[in-house]
């Protein structure tokens, strides 16, 4: 007999589980072309009552600040952001991510928009989340072509940023930064360790029995389709209206 499918959709699942490790913080910011990240941003302000404050880059209604990116880049030196979002073409073990090139950087099998200031927001940002959302041997690499933003630093460079785990469309890594190295923390629903195994080329930790990653409960649901969905409709007309079937206003 087949399973029924799920009441609820991948990117509820994944926003959810950002929005979980999101936490209580003050400050989230999300940069372009981001549209689970924002979506897990703004699922946590909807459950904490306004806080914590969201800015997402491109939008007029959910921002704190007014200058784009160079303001970004203000506030989060200046300690004012404490979640922020990442990804790469390549991320490897070591939380290492690579949006420059892949090959020989002088001729590169494929070339990348590049940093846009990751470097500097991985050191700087308490919590960074890495998201990736294509799982695969390609993306997850046992080491990147092309350091962009380096996972961890020397114990004498003075870091108060970087990652705190990496979730993909099949699992949840949490990170240490002490030993530059990823734990499976829990497989999706519908996956399995076999095949997280079989999707990463670098190695990792896991304990005797990984966990199964909570299901959004009806009550997220809720908050996702009938608050946040309006709300992200803004920035990410298509991911909204895809996703949720709710139209820009």
């Amino acid at each position: 007999m087949t399973a029924a499918p799920p009441d609820y959709r991948e990117e509820e699942l994944l926003a959810d589980t950002i929005a979980r490790l999101i936490g209580e913080v003050h400050h989230v910011a999300v940069g372009n072309a981001s549209p689970i990240p924002a979506t897990a941003a703004l699922l946590a302000r909807a459950r904490g009552n306004g806080m914590p404050y969201v800015s997402l880059l491109g939008s007029r209604n959910h921002t704190f600040w007014t200058d784009g990116g160079r303001e970004l880049f203000d506030c989060a030196g200046q300690g004012r952001i404490d979640v922020f979002f990442l990804s790469g073409g390549q991320i490897d073990g070591e939380g290492n991510i690579n949006l420059n090139a892949i090959g020989d950087y002088a001729h590169p099998k494929a070339r990348f928009p590049g940093a846009f200031g990751s470097a500097y927001l991985y050191y700087v940002v308490p919590k960074v989340i890495l998201f990736r959302t294509e799982h695969s041997r390609r993306t997850l690499v046992p080491k990147v072509d092309f350091v962009t933003a380096p996972g961890g630093s020397d114990p004498n460079v003075h870091r108060t940023g970087g990652p705190v785990g990496l979730i993909t469309n099949r699992c949840f890594f949490s990170f240490d930064r002490g030993r530059k190295r990823f734990t499976l923390a829990s497989v999706h629903p519908g996956h399995s360790i076999e095949e997280v195994l079989d999707n990463t080329a670098f190695d990792f930790d896991r304990p005797a029995d990984v966990p199964e990653t909570p299901a959004p409960s009806a009550a997220t649901l809720k908050l996702l389709r009938e608050r946040v969905a309006p709300q992200l409709a803004e920035v990410y007309p298509q991911f909204a209206a895809q996703v949720f079937g709710v139209k820009a206003a």
